[in-house]
């Protein structure tokens, strides 16, 4: 049976970011992308406005009849969800999955050292609940930083606060870690990959620029090669080469502010597959 994994997370209609990255890059590694929205957004929340529509009072009724056609899946991949969606999405999972399913965490969240307008304070520790039920979590350093309930240290660490922090998610449940947004040179951006016994690094060139949906590029990348198969250290490194290669796509033009084109960069992924 071809692995179908199921993604769970936001569809902004406009801004490259969410579903609209995780269903065409993860269908482009060839694994059968099914989409579960969290909400719809007009456009993500970098614009000046948007407007915005919970859908987990939908979530129940969806998870009804999927069980009614005996609909299951082999992976799990969550993006951008609500405090109040944790327990569904929970419930998704173990009345859906395959035997020996992956569950991917991406605990979005927070950048920066901030969380994201519209987060409670509370929100780390009830993300926590399902990143302890992951085969693998992919938080950037901030996020990270509140799952764990330790202060942001901006740029101000080395490596053994990373690999402090890759075992501390460890022990709190996740059974492979990936952290994205690793530096430890001002010209080099990567990832720590963690897998209980070691911590293994893979580092990209860092481009002069911040853009918005690179964590979403990275994510679903991740995951639809992890799905295939690789592991998790070959997988990290090829999302991270893909990101490099959608931001290179999008330097040129300036005006194309709220995401980058990983549509272009999408036959350099496949060329790798």
């Amino acid at each position: 049976m071809d692995k179908r994994l199921l993604t769970i997370q936001d569809i902004s209609c406009v801004g490259q970011c969410s579903l609209t990255v995780a269903l065409p890059v993860i269908s482009a590694c060839g694994i059968e992308t099914a989409v579960l929205p969290s909400s719809v957004l007009s456009n993500h929340t970098a614009f000046k406005g948007w407007t915005f529509n919970d859908l987990t009072s939908d979530m129940e009724n969806i998870l009804a009849q999927w069980k009614k056609e005996n609909i299951t899946f082999s992976a799990f991949y969550t993006g951008y969800i609500t405090a109040a969606q944790i327990p569904v999405i929970q419930k998704i999972i173990k009345e859906t999955s395959r035997e020996g399913a992956l569950k991917i965490i991406d605990p979005v969240m927070a950048d920066n050292g901030k969380l994201y307008p519209g987060f409670a304070e509370d929100f780390p520790q009830k993300m926590a609940q399902l990143c302890k039920e992951a085969d693998v979590i992919l938080p950037n350093i901030t996020e990270a930083c509140l799952l764990l309930g330790i202060p942001y240290p901006a740029e101000n660490y080395d490596k053994a606060f990373i690999e402090k922090m890759c075992a501390d998610l460890h022990k709190m449940g996740a059974k492979n870690v990936v952290v994205t947004g690793v530096s430890f040179e001002k010209d080099k951006l990567g990832v720590a990959v963690y897998d209980g016994h070691s911590v293994e690094y893979y580092f990209t060139e860092r481009l002069p620029v911040q853009m918005h949906g690179t964590g979403d590029a990275f994510a679903s990348a991740f995951a639809g090669t992890y799905c295939r198969g690789w592991s998790l250290l070959k997988a990290a490194s090829l999302a991270a080469d893909f990101v490099v290669e959608s931001i290179k796509a999008t330097l040129d033009d300036k005006d194309h502010w709220y995401g980058v084109k990983f549509e272009k960069a999408i036959p350099f992924l496949t060329s790798r597959l």
